[in-house]
C-alpha cells in the first residue's frame, strides 16, 4: 500500500481525551483506526444521530447499512469532516481529532469515493490520478512522468488500460476503480465507499470487488456502503446497521443471516410479530392496468404486475431493490424497453408522465421536497397543478374554483394550514404529503401509485394517511404503495409484491401476506449463491 505523504502527517491536531477509552464487544478500541464515539448530530427539529458510536479495524471491510433517514449519510460526512459532530468525538489511532473539511481528513488518511465519480471526465485518467499534485520542473508539469506513475499505479490493481485516454472514454466500473486508487494514493489509511455498485453489472462488481480485497489485505480499513445484501454478505467483514439516527448493532457477518440482517433493518423481530391476514384479493376478472414484462435495462429488470379496481397491492424490499425504479417505468418517468402495459385489456403507449396523466395514473414520490411539492408556490397552487395540467391551459381554474377545490380536499384530508395562500414549504411535513396526495385525488384518477407515503410525518398524519389509503380501497381505486413499514403494508394490502436487486422476486396472496413472510422473500438466498 502507498505511505501516507510525508505532508499529510505534518501538522495533525490530535487532541487528548479525557476519561477511560470505550469498549466494544468484540475489543478494546485501540484496535480501531477511526472511530466515532457516542456520536449526535442535531439539523433544527431532527435529530439525524443520536449517541451513535463506531469503530473502524485495519485490514477490515466494514458494511455500514440503513434505510432512508437512517443515519448513514451524517455518520459519514462526521467522520470525513464535512459535518461537525453536536456531541461526541471522532477518534484516529486512540486520538482524539477535529477536522475541518474532507480535504483536512484526507490529510488524516481519509478518502472517500461517492456512487457518481467526482472526476474530471474530460481529462485524462493520469491526469485526475495527481490532479493538485502534479510532479513539477521548472514549473512545468511532467507529463510523462505522471502517465508512467499512473501505469505503474493502476497496475498494482491489476487495470491495464491507456492512462492517456479520457477517463470518460472508460465504463463506470472503471472510472471507479480510478477514484479508489486516487483516494488510496493520498490517503493511505481509511477509504470509505458510499454506494461504489450502484450502476454497475455483476462483472463489474467483481472486478471492484477484487481491487477492495487487494486493498484490504495491505491493510487499508474501508468502509462499505450499499443496499445489495449478496454484496455485504460477499466482501465485509462486519456490519453496523443504523435505524432513525441510532445504532442498533454492530456485528460479524460470520454469524448473521440475511433474515438477521433484514430484521436490525427494519426493526421488526419478525418471529414475534403476529399473523395478520391480508385484505381480501379481488376474484380474478380483468385487470383495471396491467403491466406485462416491463422494466428498463440497468435499473429494474422487467416484472409482471395487475391490478384491479378497489385493490392495493404493497410493495416491499429494502432501499435499493427496486421498488422506486419499478414505480418510475409505471408511471412513465423512466419508459420501459420491454413488454407491454394494459387498461382495461387496451394496450396503450407511456412515454412520459403526461401520457400517464392523461390515462388516469397519479404518482406521489418518495423525495417529497425534491420531487414533490413546489415550495414556494401556495397550498392551493400545490393542489390544483395536476388537475389544471390535465384541463390544459385554454381551461383555465378560475380563484374561485381552485380555492373550492383545495378547501374541499384539504378537509378531506385534514391539511391543517392557516391559509391556502400560505407558502406550502412552511407546512408541516405530514401536511406537506397530504397536499401531494390532494394533488392527485384531485386529477380523479384511475390508478394511484405511492411511494412511501408515510415516511418521515408524525404518528397523527401517517394514522390519516392510511386510513385514507383504506376508503380509496374501498371506494375502488387501484392502487400500488410503496412502504418499508411492514404491518402498514400487511393492514391494507390485497397482494405484496417483493422485490429484491432490481428484480420482483415474489408475489404474495392472502394468509402469505405476514411481516414474517415478506422477511424471508427479501431475505431470501439469491439462486446459486451460498451464505
Amino acid at each position: 500500500m502507498p505511505a501516507t505523504p510525508l505532508h499529510c502527517v505534518a501538522g495533525r491536531r490530535k487532541i487528548a481525551i479525557s476519561g477511560g477509552e470505550t469498549m466494544d464487544k468484540e475489543g478494546s478500541s485501540t484496535e480501531f483506526v477511526l472511530e466515532a464515539r457516542g456520536v449526535s448530530k442535531i439539523f433544527g427539529q431532527n435529530r439525524a444521530l443520536n449517541d451513535v458510536s463506531f469503530g473502524l479495524r485495519p485490514g477490515e471491510v466494514h458494511a455500514l447499512l440503513g434505510e432512508n433517514g437512517a443515519g448513514k449519510s451524517t455518520l459519514i460526512k462526521i467522520l470525513t469532516g464535512a459535518y461537525q459532530p453536536d456531541a461526541g468525538d471522532v477518534v484516529l489511532d486512540g486520538e482524539r481529532v477535529q477536522f475541518r473539511d474532507p480535504l483536512d481528513a484526507q490529510s488524516y488518511g481519509i478518502g472517500t469515493v461517492y456512487q457518481e465519480v467526482n472526476l474530471l471526465p474530460n481529462r485524462s485518467v493520469a491526469e485526475n490520478l495527481y490532479l493538485g499534485h502534479q510532479p513539477t520542473r521548472f514549473g512545468f508539469v511532467r507529463k510523462s512522468l505522471i502517465a508512467r506513475n499512473a501505469r505503474t499505479l493502476l497496475a498494482r490493481y491489476g487495470l491495464d488500460i491507456d492512462v492517456e485516454a479520457e477517463l470518460g472514454s472508460y465504463s463506470v466500473a472503471v472510472q471507479q476503480i480510478v477514484a479508489i486508487c486516487r483516494a488510496v494514493e493520498l490517503s493511505g489509511k481509511v477509504l470509505v465507499l458510499d454506494e461504489p455498485t450502484a450502476s454497475l453489472d455483476k462483472h463489474e462488481v467483481d472486478r471492484l470487488f477484487e481491487v477492495i480485497a487487494t486493498l484490504k489485505a495491505e491493510g487499508l480499513a474501508i468502509v462499505f456502503i450499499t443496499h445489495f445484501l449478496d454484496q455485504v454478505f460477499a466482501i465485509a467483514d462486519r456490519v453496523t446497521i443504523l435505524r432513525n439516527g441510532k445504532l442498533i448493532g454492530t456485528k460479524p457477518l460470520a454469524g448473521l443471516t440475511r433474515t438477521d440482517v433484514v430484521r436490525m433493518m427494519l426493526g421488526k423481530d419478525v418471529s414475534f410479530v403476529p399473523a395478520i391476514a391480508g385484505i381480501e384479493e379481488r376474484e380474478a376478472g380483468p385487470a383495471m392496468v396491467e403491466f406485462d414484462g416491463c422494466g428498463k435495462m440497468g435499473k429494474v429488470r422487467p416484472f409482471s404486475v395487475r391490478i384491479h379496481k378497489g385493490e392495493v397491492v404493497g410493495v416491499a424490499g429494502l432501499l435499493g431493490s427496486g421498488r422506486t425504479e419499478m414505480a418510475r417505468v409505471m408511471f412513465g418517468i423512466d419508459q420501459t424497453d420491454s413488454g407491454e402495459i394494459r387498461i382495461d385489456e387496451k394496450r396503450i403507449d407511456l412515454k412520459s408522465p403526461a401520457q400517464a396523466i392523461a390515462h388516469g395514473f397519479g404518482f406521489c414520490p418518495e423525495d417529497r421536497k425534491a420531487e414533490g411539492i413546489l415550495g414556494d408556490l401556495s397550498v392551493r397552487e400545490n393542489i390544483i397543478i395536476a388537475l389544471q395540467g390535465k384541463l390544459g391551459w385554454f381551461r383555465t381554474l378560475n380563484r374561485d374554483e381552485q380555492m373550492e377545490i383545495a378547501g374541499r380536499f384539504a378537509e378531506d384530508l385534514d391539511i391543517r394550514a392557516h391559509s391556502y395562500d400560505m407558502p406550502v414549504k412552511l407546512l408541516s411535513g405530514g401536511n406537506q404529503q397530504k397536499v401531494i396526495l390532494a394533488r392527485w385525488l384531485a386529477t380523479d384518477p384511475a390508478f394511484l401509485i405511492l411511494d412511501e407515503p408515510t415516511r418521515g410525518i408524525d404518528v397523527g398524519a401517517h394514522a390519516e394517511i392510511v386510513r385514507t389509503i383504506s376508503r380509496l380501497r374501498e371506494d375502488g381505486l387501484a392502487l400500488m404503495v410503496i412502504s418499508s413499514e411492514l404491518d402498514e403494508i400487511v393492514a391494507y394490502s390485497s397482494r405484496v409484491v417483493v422485490m429484491r436487486d432490481r428484480e420482483m422476486v415474489a408475489e404474495l396472496r392472502g394468509d402469505e401476506i405476514t411481516p414474517s413472510v415478506i422477511v424471508q422473500a427479501i431475505a431470501a438466498q439469491p439462486e446459486g449463491e451460498t451464505a
